[in-house]
């Protein structure tokens, strides 16, 4: 086992890695994290990585479905998933003396869940009934619609919950080929943050993992059947073809997003860029669009800058929500605020501030330790790093006025942004 910083590591026969990080509660934090998302979907299967992860729990070789959601409720224990782009989380919180308990729940969702076909008709109605609820939701309907613009006909661009037509379709056999395609060990960490001896985690691992194993019924395919396809354009040279798109929805308020492709999770400059965000519309009621759009001139409720970065590239947006007669002066002040920070360099005085305030709001997030270990286990999984806080804040002591400059110009120039309204 190797220990790297506040960490450490070790990839078993099977391909399985672990990771574990020290707590300083009685609380431990744990689950796997899969190589398996959106993004990883074939053409006829969209959805399939969200649905999957709603079936994981409908039952194991060795688990009922009530086996499943009642192993660690009936200790305290919560027991929960989530879907994204690029992975599938399954994750515990429980107490120290639950951890193997946790261990072999996790292990046997990931690697022993068998999708019941009656179970899948019922849960297919579950999934529509989120997905409807979502597209009640214009200001996070709208994100989804984005990305489908900015990566059109890459896995990239799909929404995650995909769509009924399609969910209705799906059969025991399609999840299995899935299941065999990418759920297996080599594509996954398991990840623990608590005050466990990552010794103790290692041997309970190999132990449960070696009986799992052995009567796994699973075939794994070949790597390339699996492999999404790069995006390889970062940050376009070429204008948007369609600058600004205009939907006619049903809402009282209009809602915009306003944006480009961004960099990949490999390219240094996504830090760079994760700075300027925040200094946009991070959470300070401070932040430039705040004081501009709301505090100056009261034309908006919320408005944010957001960043998300995939391996291989990412997305940075502007949302705000204003009156339908509003929005090209709101337009126009966030490209103001935009053409700021790319003609000059900002001052050094400038940036120390920034760079106080983000890392005050970095070392605050850290007491939210689920969020942390799964950040953790994020990293691991897409990039084979550890990043403690305190190398985080050397990259940011790192960062320079020019950097800052060079990634604005990349990013926010107008014939790269794309704007999209919900009106």
């Amino acid at each position: 086992m190797e220990k790297n910083q506040d960490f450490f590591t070790y990839t078993l026969p099977q391909g399985l890695r672990i990771i574990c990080a020290p707590g300083q509660t009685d609380t431990v934090y744990l689950g796997i994290a899969i190589d398996a998302g959106t993004r990883h979907e074939l053409p006829n299967e969209s959805g399939m990585a969200h649905f999957t992860e709603h079936m994981s729990f409908k039952g194991t070789r060795r688990r009922s479905t009530r086996q499943v959601i009642s192993c660690m409720e009936s200790v305290g224990g919560d027991l929960n998933a989530f879907t994204g782009k690029e992975e599938t989380v399954y994750y515990c919180t429980c107490l120290q003396q639950h951890v193997s308990r946790a261990i072999d729940l996790l292990l046997d969702i990931a690697l022993q869940s068998t999708y019941p076909q009656e179970e899948m008709q019922r849960e297919v109605e579950v999934v529509i009934d989120e997905i409807e609820s979502y597209q009640d939701q214009p200001s996070e309907l709208i994100y989804d619609e984005f990305e489908s613009l900015l990566f059109p006909g890459h896995p990239l661009g799909r929404n995650i919950l995909g769509d009924a037509d399609t969910l209705r379709t799906f059969r025991f056999d399609d999840m299995q080929r899935y299941a065999q395609r990418l759920y297996h060990p080599e594509r996954m960490v398991l990840y623990v943050l608590g005050n466990v001896k990552p010794e103790k985690v290692l041997r309970e691992v190999e132990k449960k993992l070696r009986v799992l194993m052995a009567v796994s019924t699973r075939t794994y395919e070949d790597k390339s059947t699996y492999l999404s396809p790069e995006v390889h354009v970062l940050v376009p040279d070429t204008p948007h073809p369609d600058s600004c798109i205009t939907r006619k929805m049903d809402t009282h308020q209009a809602h915009v997003v306003i944006g480009s492709q961004a960099f990949g999770g490999n390219d240094p400059r996504h830090l760079y860029l994760y700075f300027l965000s925040n200094m946009l519309g991070g959470p300070a009621m401070s932040s430039r669009l705040n004081l501009a759009l709301r505090e100056r001139n009261g034309l908006v409720y919320t408005v944010e800058s957001n960043h998300t970065t995939y391996t291989d590239t990412g997305v940075w947006s502007v949302y705000y929500g204003c009156d339908a007669k509003d929005r090209a002066r709101c337009r126009r002040l966030v490209l103001r605020e935009l053409d700021k920070l790319m003609q000059s360099p900002m001052s050094q005085r400038t940036l120390d501030a920034a760079r106080r305030q983000l890392k005050g709001q970095i070392g605050i997030s850290y007491d939210n330790f689920e969020n942390v270990a799964i950040g953790m286990a994020k990293r691991y999984l897409h990039y084979g790093e550890t990043l403690t806080k305190e190398q985080l804040f050397d990259r940011l002591d790192a960062i320079t006025p020019d950097d800052l400059l060079a990634t604005a110009q990349a990013v926010f120039s107008p014939d790269r942004l794309l704007t999209l309204e919900y009106v």
